[in-house]
């Protein structure tokens, strides 16, 4: 029999396993095939959730669903922390002691906030890119009137890169409906030269934050947060006050990977860019946000890598060539507001281009977050 284990139960391992079901129904209910995902939680986050959650416009229940509810019924699922992978043994080791021999690996073991590396954020910052994070914010936006709010991208990459512009437009607009938007000043920083890595996305949202009066720094790179004197301090030498400290914490590849040796210093896996192969793996795909690949960290980039990985694997196993190749596709919705979006779509050789925003692409972005698990089980 034929194994193939997926570490990671988010977006990029569930869509994975699904697929791989689909195209091997016939193998693994014979059970010449099977297929295991090992997760370290029972339910999937909806991650661009945590956006609304910190608005308060969803609740938990409805970002969280059990992953055994998204899984095809032909798969194993394994709640479990994977410790170790052994690419020469082709073994991924469990906290529980249990051992795991595959075929065929799939990574999909995602990123992580790390605002412990940043000195003093954990006590004097917020963020909203994981759950209990976004509560917190949830609660002290509510009781926000007054003073200066700092929405500060702290390293790249990171997840969902069109997140802090949507936060920003949204606290514009959340701070005009509850009548204070005259009180509260707006300064969104980015490291590098412009305020988004992509030129063309960068000069449609300067202007817009120019016409809202939202301020903005770029070369900000902080070092340091004094909790005490809310300040923050950067690698430039400026020191900047807040009221409010909006973050986006550094980003980190999964602690099985570093532990494994298989990723670069940050945690990223190496990976083929049209394969998705790791590099120098025959038998090990890597999919969403664990890559080093120059894409976007977004749950649409893990879908469209997903189709490619299941498709080779699946041709492997039934003796054919695997000719499926990923060309960086990825699509990101932009929320500008609370009744009004645009969207990007780009891929390798294409830049993106933004659609002039408006309530339709609202809509359906509201719509796609009613129907997301319908994609995480394959089906969208």
């Amino acid at each position: 029999m034929k194994s193939i284990v997926i570490v990671g139960g988010g977006v990029a391992g569930t869509i994975t396993a699904n697929y791989l079901a689909m195209r091997l129904r016939e193998e693994i209910r014979e059970k010449r095939v099977s297929v295991t995902i090992v997760s370290d939680r029972e339910k999937q986050l909806y991650e661009p959730g945590l956006l609304y959650l910190a608005f308060n416009r969803v609740e938990e229940n409805d970002i969280l669903k059990d992953i055994r509810y998204l899984l095809d019924p032909q798969l194993e699922l394994k709640i479990a922390r994977a410790t170790r992978i052994d690419t020469e043994k082709s073994r991924v080791e469990l906290d529980t002691g249990e051992a795991l021999d595959y075929d065929y690996l799939v990574i999909a073991t995602g990123s992580r906030v790390v605002p412990e590396e940043m000195p003093g954020l954990v006590e004097g910052g917020h963020w909203f890119y994981n759950l209990d994070g976004a509560k917190r914010l949830r609660d002290e936006l509510a009781a926000f009137r007054k003073g200066k709010v700092v929405i500060s991208v702290m390293g790249i990459p990171h997840k969902c890169p069109v997140a802090p512009i949507e936060v920003t437009f949204m606290l514009d607009e959340f701070f005009k409906i509850h009548g204070v938007r005259k009180e509260v000043e707006l300064l969104y920083t980015y490291p590098i030269n412009r305020i988004f890595t992509m030129e063309t996305v960068s000069e449609l949202v300067q202007q817009m934050f120019e016409e809202r009066n939202i301020g903005y720094k770029t070369f900000f790179n902080p070092v340091e947060i004094d909790p005490e004197k809310k300040v923050i301090v950067t690698l430039e030498g400026e020191e900047e006050p807040y009221d409010l400290l909006i973050s986006i914490p550094p980003h980190r590849g999964s602690q099985v990977i570093i532990d494994s040796g298989l990723g670069d210093k940050e945690g990223w896996v190496p990976t083929d860019r049209f394969t998705l192969k790791a590099e120098g793996y025959e038998n090990v795909y890597v999919v969403g946000d664990a890559t080093n690949l120059p894409v976007s960290k977004a749950g649409s980039v893990a879908h469209f890598e997903a189709e490619v990985v299941a498709e080779n694997i699946a041709a492997e196993i039934k003796g054919l060539p695997p000719t499926a190749r990923y060309f960086g596709k990825a699509m990101c919705f932009i929320e500008t507001g609370f009744g009004e979006a645009t969207y990007i779509w780009f891929d390798y050789e294409t830049p993106p281009r933004l659609v002039k925003p408006n309530k339709f692409i609202h809509w359906m972005k509201l719509a796609y977050n009613r129907m997301f698990w319908l994609t995480a089980r394959g089906m969208l």
